[in-house]
C-alpha cells in the first residue's frame, strides 16, 4: 500500500488539511505531518536556529513546531514508517496562483518533497470563506491516483488551484502556465499608540497578466488550473544569449 505524507501551511487543525487527509486515505496509508500553527507565506524556509519538536496528536497525525518544509523533511525521514510514495500539500484556504508560488508554504512543501525525490503536488482553493473542501478533495483524489499510477517528470511538481464552488459547477481541468501578478499599494503604513510608524505588507489590489493559458485565466473562467512546476530555474535562452554576447573576462 502506498504511504502518503499530507501537510499544509494553515496548521495541523485546518479543515482543509483534514479533508485532504480523508481523501488520501482512499489511496493509501496516509499520515499528517503539519505545522502546529499557521505558517502561511513561510515559503521554502527551513528551521536551522533551534531544535524541532514533533507531537503525536492522534494516530497518523503529527504536529511540528516548524515550517511546512520542516514537516516534509522530518516526516519523510523520521516520522513515517518508510519514505513516502507521495507528498500532498493543502488544501490551502486561498489560491496560490502566479507569483504566489514563490511565497507559498503550501507549494514549498511540495517543492521539498520533489527535492527529496518524492512525487508531490500542492492544492489550493481560490476563495476567501465558505470553502467547498469536498470539491478540492475530489480533485486531489484524481491527481493523487494519477501520480501513484504514472508518476511525474523528473524534478517536477504539480500546483493545482480549484475554484471555490460545488464540484458540479466546475467546468473541467486546464493545464496552465504560471501567470504574473503585480500588487498595487501592497504596503500599508500604520502607527502604534506612541505614534511610531510601522509597515504592514499585504492587502493591495492585484493586477494580473492576461493570457489564455495562465493559471489565473483558467480560474477566472471556472476551470481547475494544474501547473507543472520545474525545480530547475535556469533560463536556458538567456544562458545561450549571455554565452554569445558577454564581453567580460
Amino acid at each position: 500500500m502506498p504511504v502518503i505524507l499530507v501537510t499544509n501551511d494553515d496548521g495541523v487543525h485546518s479543515p482543509g488539511l483534514i479533508a485532504l487527509f480523508r481523501a488520501m486515505k482512499e489511496l493509501g496509508d496516509a499520515y499528517i505531518v503539519a505545522p502546529d500553527r499557521e505558517r502561511s507565506a513561510a515559503s521554502h524556509s527551513l528551521t536551522l536556529h533551534r531544535p524541532l519538536k514533533v507531537e503525536a496528536i492522534r494516530e497518523h497525525v503529527y504536529a511540528v513546531n516548524g515550517t511546512p518544509t520542516d514537516c516534509v523533511t522530518i516526516g519523510a525521514n523520521k516520522v513515517l514508517p518508510k519514505k513516502p510514495d507521495l507528498v500532498v500539500s493543502g488544501i490551502n484556504k486561498g489560491g496560490n496562483l502566479g507569483d504566489d508560488v514563490t511565497y507559498s508554504g503550501t507549494v514549498s512543501a511540495a517543492i521539498e518533497g520533489t527535492i527529496l525525490g518524492i512525487p508531490s503536488f500542492a492544492i489550493s482553493m481560490v476563495g476567501e470563506k465558505n470553502f467547498h473542501f469536498d470539491t478540492a478533495s475530489s480533485v486531489a483524489l484524481e491527481i493523487g491516483r494519477y501520480i501513484l499510477e504514472k508518476s511525474l517528470p523528473y524534478d517536477t511538481l504539480l500546483n493545482a488551484n480549484v475554484p471555490n464552488v460545488h464540484r458540479n459547477s466546475v467546468l473541467g481541468i486546464k493545464f496552465t502556465r504560471q501567470g504574473k501578478r503585480i500588487y498595487d499599494n501592497s504596503i500599508q503604513e500604520t502607527f502604534d499608540p506612541k505614534g511610531e510608524k510601522h509597515y504592514w505588507i499585504g492587502g493591495g489590489k492585484p493586477y494580473w497578466e492576461h493570457g489564455e493559458d495562465t493559471d489565473f485565466q483558467a480560474i477566472q473562467e471556472g476551470y481547475i488550473s494544474i501547473t507543472p512546476i520545474h525545480l530547475d530555474l535556469t533560463n536556458y535562452d538567456a544562458l545561450e544569449y549571455l554565452k554569445k554576447v558577454w564581453k567580460g573576462s
